[in-house]
């Protein structure tokens, strides 16, 4: 139970961590990415800046129409051979390539767009290339004279981030890793008092336990002797030691299963060594021990064994089995209104034995069923057909049983048409369990 929490508290705050830097890497990824494509575009209009200026305009034709003159204006085609160059290209009106520094046309469509974009052309590698892209139409005494288009490489913004988007997930998954272990110390320091208070609660527990069995059991003796020699009794005074009997009995089962569960979590459970057994003959026994009350309560109980061929013997804690088996059936039997049926069936499934104690009660609503399980819940008593004394432990017991068998246990209910406590144990319990 304290493993199951502490690996909750770790999780949690692995998780959240997690959701903190993943906000955080996002963040400083876009802002990061941003402002390289800022700096690129700043770089982009600072060229279309610097050319306008330099452009000789030109008078030509004999409508004396200003052109530019493209080989004063850029002296100079060839091309840089550094990765991060600037290519220019100028256009006619009719938008017609006439001047380029690039080698080979971009196969890209010039695009009137006022605002620096991110285009993609053929490249000689499998994957297109990316460059960003602005073009600047140039006017002149409001007569359109051609566009001037400037492309930036990609790479000064993609090669940064994704070197960027390395390292933040590299980081991360070691910050992830560092808080997964923090989490775990912390969480393991936190829940250390809780610990140090339930054990405190267990050993109290099961101290008192057994310090109360001997003194309940000799007061049920002293009553039951009594009540075997009525000479001189009262009918009251026989009524009030029946009563004591009753009460004493009860008392003695409440203090077995507190001291049962209490050795279970602690640990101070004699290991009992397991055994092979039929698990036929053990639910005949338990039948047959129960019969008796059905009968009482006009009920009929009845054992569905599978084909005789089929082996129904597995390892286990004979003791504790029965115990388990009783509780269940007891707990049909108390919840089945009279002239209703309860049926224990056995099958072979999935290397082990699947055990199924069906019965025509009244059921467990939907929000009543996730807590079934747990220690002191009983279901409203206004829904109990009949109280046989419980303490609201049994189901509890026989979950601490089948999960010390290395089984798996369920109910499945219907309100109205009945309930049905599925068991499934294993043929033979681990070799590190040899002992239960």
């Amino acid at each position: 139970m304290f493993s199951a929490t502490r690996r909750r508290l770790a999780i949690w705050y692995t998780l959240l961590t997690a959701i903190l830097l993943l906000a955080f890497a996002v963040s400083a990824y876009v802002y990061v990415r941003g402002t390289l494509i800022d700096r690129v575009d700043d770089t982009l209009n600072h060229v279309v800046e610097v050319i306008e200026r330099s452009l000789v305009i030109e008078p030509t034709g004999p409508s004396r129409t200003p052109q530019v003159n493209l080989e004063i204006s850029f002296r100079s085609r060839e091309a840089s051979a550094e990765a991060d160059r600037i290519d220019l290209e100028w256009f006619s009106p009719s938008g017609d390539l006439l001047w380029s520094t690039l080698d080979a046309p971009l196969a890209v469509p010039l695009s009137l767009s006022r605002r620096a974009e991110t285009v993609s052309f053929p490249s000689a590698y499998d994957e297109p290339a990316l460059v960003r892209q602005l073009t600047e139409p140039v006017i002149f005494d409001r007569q359109l004279l051609g566009y001037l288009r400037v492309s930036h490489p990609w790479f000064e913004v993609s090669a940064p981030t994704q070197q960027l988007l390395i390292d933040l997930s590299f980081g991360s998954a070691l910050m992830l890793v560092a808080v997964a272990a923090t989490g775990w110390f912390l969480s393991g320091l936190a829940m250390r008092p809780v610990y140090e208070s339930y054990g405190q609660l267990k050993q109290f527990t099961a101290d008192a336990s057994h310090e109360l069995r001997n003194p309940i059991a000799t007061i049920q003796a002293n009553v039951q002797a009594a009540l075997t020699e009525p000479q001189g009794l009262a009918p009251e005074q026989q009524q009030v030691l029946q009563v004591i009997e009753r009460l004493t009995r009860r008392l003695g089962s409440l203090v077995d299963d507190l001291l049962f569960l209490a050795r279970q979590d602690s640990g101070l459970q004699q290991p009992a060594p397991i055994q092979n057994l039929d698990l036929d003959a053990l639910l005949l026994d338990v039948v047959e021990e129960q019969s008796l009350y059905a009968q009482e309560q006009n009920l009929s109980l009845d054992l569905q064994l599978p084909d005789a061929d089929q082996a129904l013997q597995l390892t286990g804690v004979r003791e504790q089995l029965a115990r388990l088996f009783t509780n269940l059936i007891a707990n049909a039997l108390q919840y089945t209104p009279a002239s209703g049926q309860v049926t224990v069936q056995v099958q072979p499934l999935n290397q082990g034995l699947q055990v199924e104690v069906r019965d025509s009660g009244i059921g467990i609503s939907p929000e009543t069923l996730p807590h079934v399980f747990e220690r002191f819940y009983r279901a409203d008593p206004a829904r109990r057909p009949r109280d046989r004394g419980g303490s609201g432990l049994g189901l509890a017991i026989a979950q601490a049983i089948v999960e010390r068998h290395h089984g798996k246990i369920h109910l499945r209910s219907q309100v109205g048409q009945g309930t049905t406590a599925v068991v499934w144990l294993p043929f033979n319990q681990p070799d590190a369990a040899r002992s239960l």
